[in-house]
């Protein structure tokens, strides 16, 4: 459903409420795997990232937020959740309070996709970032307890016979104090948004966890489907990495080869397109709290 953000749309209980249930099914559907492997104790070397490094938790994926100028009548579920305003049993995101708490993270969020959407998408790491992460590394102290696909020492060789050019600084900052010099560039925390890339596939990733920090200002549907891209570059990501994924039933992208190279830009502009969708629904999305505020 789409509804403009400058003209408040009310929602009676059987029409929202249905709406909320096919959200949490869809929610419930991709974090099966999750919530099964949890109650059993078992990991997940691809998937659990996406639930460690990220902050969301399947119970809160499953939230059904429908976003601002959205008035839901007899919803007494969501009057009790933050950034929710109750008036007289109809409950609206209450965006004058989000924006006073979270306003410096929204407009940091704002000026890096901004900035991002704005560059050239760049095709030549070739993940090798997750190689990087290995480099020269003891076998005890690895991230991941999957084998190499190729052994240590010739994953040693990949890195040194390849240039590495990786812009995302939450993937740089996991390099081995070996693998870091041999990037030709040093992201920090401060140059996020000047060197942030829609080409990378971390950088993609990430549009999840700024959706996720959005919440509850933004619709559900939005941080779900940032979620369905993350779980798919996740994959391909460990794929084209130098850990040996056979075990999970997946073919390996060997980006040492010229047909692996290929395979692998063929994926990541896939993803590139993708994320500039999202990420323009996210802009959206940011720019529409000021139309409900200036109502």
């Amino acid at each position: 459903m789409t509804v403009s953000p400058v003209a408040a749309h009310v929602l009676t209980r059987a029409e929202w409420e249905p709406l909320a249930a096919a959200h949490a099914a869809r929610a419930d559907a991709l974090t099966a795997g999750r919530r099964q492997r949890a109650s059993r104790g078992q990991r997940h070397a691809i998937e659990d990232f996406l639930y460690e490094y990220y902050p969301a938790k399947p119970a809160q994926l499953r939230r059904w937020h429908p976003g601002p100028g959205i008035v839901l009548e007899d919803a007494p579920e969501h009057a009790g959740w933050r950034f929710y305003r109750d008036d007289a049993g109809s409950t609206s995101v209450d965006v004058d309070s989000f924006l006073r708490d979270r306003g410096t993270t929204v407009g940091w969020i704002e000026g890096l996709l901004t900035r991002t959407a704005s560059r050239t998408a760049s095709f030549g790491c070739f993940g090798l970032h997750e190689w990087a992460m290995v480099y020269r590394m003891d076998e005890d102290d690895r991230r991941h307890p999957l084998p190499l696909r190729l052994g240590a020492a010739a994953t040693d060789e990949v890195v040194e016979n390849h240039p590495i050019r990786c812009s995302h600084f939450d993937a740089f900052r996991f390099f081995t104090p070996e693998a870091q010099p041999l990037n030709e560039l040093q992201p920090t925390r401060e140059t996020t948004p000047a060197m942030e890339q829609p080409g990378c596939l971390h950088g993609n990733m990430d549009l999840y966890k700024w959706a996720f920090k959005l919440a509850p200002a933004i619709a559900s549907s939005l941080t779900l489907d940032a979620f369905e891209l993350a779980l798919d570059v996740r994959q391909v990501d460990m794929q084209a990495s130098p850990y040996d994924v056979s075990s999970y039933g997946l073919d390996p992208i060997a980006i040492e080869t010229p047909e692996g190279k290929r395979a692998y830009v063929e994926r990541q502009r896939e993803f590139a397109a993708r994320g500039d969708v999202l990420r323009s629904r996210l802009l959206d999305a940011i720019r529409s709290l000021r139309d409900v505020t200036e109502r």
